[in-house]
């Protein structure tokens, strides 16, 4: 056998054969819908994650870890190594008075069905965020006037030596689009929210005025990765790609949102090459015509 093949074996025995793919198109894994082969990609449950883990570091395979990939741009040429998803298996959710405790791969969507079917506000925010708990947890997801950083109370985590831990929320330095959890390279297993105990029939009629909300004012219809920019302090990033004279504006297959500029959108046939060098467009354009820094919020994975 080649080194590939062993690898894939040594990835069937820890995980089971029917949760390894090879070669399997990132596109089906990102809300853009864009992404070349990653090499292995692997659906562990919570008591296989540490070994899938532990088997890359002592075999020097490059290891990524994904959510939904709702924040993602993977690049054209695939992902080397071995993509873990945490997802579907990993996506108990517990009630508990008026806490939710979520497994990682649980997606915004099924926690606030949960929520709502226990009369409990506080998470109509992220009802309609196309993520799961942990990416949610990491980058500190946030809209309409709401953030995780309101809700969350611990978050029990994988470390890099293999030991588990629960670490508590004051301690993740949670700000806007940030946590410390990256830079620590800490895998989240599962989430602890608190919630407020409300009436149904007021959170479901918040839910849906969030709903109305996006789908007037954004570009759902095409795949994207939600705001492209982070926002910039003082400013809307959307605003200033529009008064830059950037809307529409497109590269190949990918184009600035007509609808919303903050969005770059694929029209169906967009590379990451496109969405980039669209990105590196709009940032240099901005940068010239108002001496603003766009930041992307977009994390840019894999071969491009």
């Amino acid at each position: 056998m080649n080194n590939g093949d062993i690898v894939y074996q040594d990835l069937c025995d820890l995980v089971g054969s029917e949760n390894v793919l090879r070669d399997e198109l990132m596109s089906r894994h990102t809300s853009f819908r864009i992404g070349g082969p990653a090499d292995f990609f692997v659906m562990p449950d919570e008591r296989s994650l540490p070994a899938v883990v532990d088997y890359c570091r002592t075999n020097e395979v490059p290891c990524l870890v994904i959510g939904n990939g709702s924040n993602l741009l993977c690049g054209d040429r695939g992902v080397e190594g071995v993509v873990i998803e945490i997802g579907k298996r990993m996506s108990a959710i517990e009630v508990d008075d008026n806490r939710v405790i979520a497994q990682a791969g649980a997606l915004l969507s099924a926690i606030a069905t949960a929520a709502v079917q226990e009369g409990l506000t506080g998470f109509e925010f992220a009802a309609g965020i196309p993520g799961s708990i942990g990416g949610a947890a990491v980058m500190n997801a946030g809209a309409y006037d709401g953030e995780m950083k309101d809700i969350l109370t611990e978050i029990t985590i994988l470390m890099p030596d293999g030991g588990m831990r629960t670490i508590p929320a004051e301690e993740l330095d949670l700000s806007y689009r940030h946590s410390i959890i990256p830079g620590k390279g800490w895998i989240v297993l599962s989430v602890t929210i608190c919630l407020k105990h409300g009436r149904k029939e007021d959170i479901n009629a918040r839910m849906e005025e969030l709903k109305e909300l996006r789908t007037s004012k954004q570009p759902l219809e095409y795949p994207s990765a939600g705001s492209t920019f982070k926002r910039p302090e003082g400013f809307f990033a959307g605003k200033l790609i529009d008064d830059a004279g950037l809307r529409g504006s497109a590269c190949g297959g990918a184009q600035v949102s007509e609808k919303h500029c903050g969005f770059i959108i694929n029209r169906g046939n967009a590379t990451a090459s496109d969405v980039r060098s669209l990105m590196e467009q709009v940032q240099a354009d901005v940068r010239e015509q108002f001496g603003v820094e766009l930041e992307p919020e977009v994390k840019f994975v894999g071969r491009f």
